[in-house]
């Protein structure tokens, strides 16, 4: 189990720096702005700067527009996945803050598809480890969830008010690029973040009643119960199975230890389900 957090921990953090070099080293210096709030964070950054001249760094803005979606994301996704969240939120603050803001192309094409395969890889593998970079992913993924669409759709969406504004306040070929930056971005988070979203879980255990109670308790999903005996000990056991989101893994896997150490779980990629299946 500690190996599992390490992990998933060290990617979140990796993903909080490559975020960060995306903008600190591609976006930023171009005047080209990110997706999610990332991207908002910069314009408004700009905006601060620019038109109030007060100064506010993109890390701070990105903290303090974090602060009411991360509330949404433990209430309506899940809390194993905000925490890690909130991991990846300070880590990109903090990342944001200590690398200098350089340039390392003066051409604005290849900083806008740099910038955006970078900052698709960061959200990418971020999501693909149970979390999320914060702000515009928790909505994303919440309108994904409702919806069943790949969860990159919701993000060209949301971030045409980023090229709109940034459009109307700054030179118009920017918010060209910026869009740019936007598509590069969206197609590899849906290249690396794939649509098995849903995943079926197998538990084979002896302590049926406390596992059922502890997984009710913490999220509302159907579970079918089938008796089984084991083949080498023909001990009396059950078979549970039940299908939940890739988001909720994080909370069922920590119930399952906590419960039944001795549990025996496989979970396998589910494409598609028919029927009731609760979605917000």
């Amino acid at each position: 189990m500690f190996y599992v957090e390490a992990k998933r921990i060290s990617i979140v953090i990796i993903g909080a720096l490559l975020n960060a070099v995306a903008l600190n080293f591609f976006l930023i210096g171009a005047n080209v702005y990110a997706s999610g709030f990332t991207g908002a964070a910069q314009l408004l950054s700009s905006i601060f700067n620019d038109f109030i001249g007060i100064g506010l760094s993109t890390g701070i803005l990105l903290a303090i527009l974090n602060i009411p979606v991360l509330i949404l994301g433990w209430l309506k996704v899940g809390k194993g996945f905000t925490i890690y969240s909130v991991i990846s939120v300070f880590f990109s603050t903090l990342f944001l803050e200590i690398l200098p803001l350089i340039s390392i192309s003066e051409d604005i094409i290849l900083n806008a598809v740099f910038g955006g395969v970078i900052a698709g890889v960061a959200v990418g593998i971020t999501l693909k480890a149970g979390a999320s970079t914060g702000g515009m992913d928790i909505i994303a993924m919440i309108l994904s969830r409702l919806k069943d669409q790949p969860i990159g759709k919701y993000f060209l969406i949301m971030n045409s008010l980023i090229i709109v504004i940034a459009g109307i306040l700054y030179e118009p070929e920017n918010a060209l690029y910026t869009m740019l930056t936007l598509y590069v971005t969206t197609r590899v988070i849906d290249t690396i973040h794939t649509r098995y979203e849903k995943v079926t879980a197998f538990i084979v255990t002896k302590k049926t009643d406390e596992l059922q109670k502890a997984i009710h308790d913490t999220m509302v999903r159907g579970i079918t119960i089938l008796p089984a005996k084991g083949a080498y000990t023909k001990a009396d056991k059950s078979l549970m199975y039940l299908v939940v989101t890739r988001y909720e893994l994080y909370d069922l896997e920590r119930i399952i230890n906590e419960v039944d150490p001795e549990a025996f779980t496989n979970i396998v990629e589910t494409a598609g389900v028919y029927g009731f299946f609760r979605k917000d």
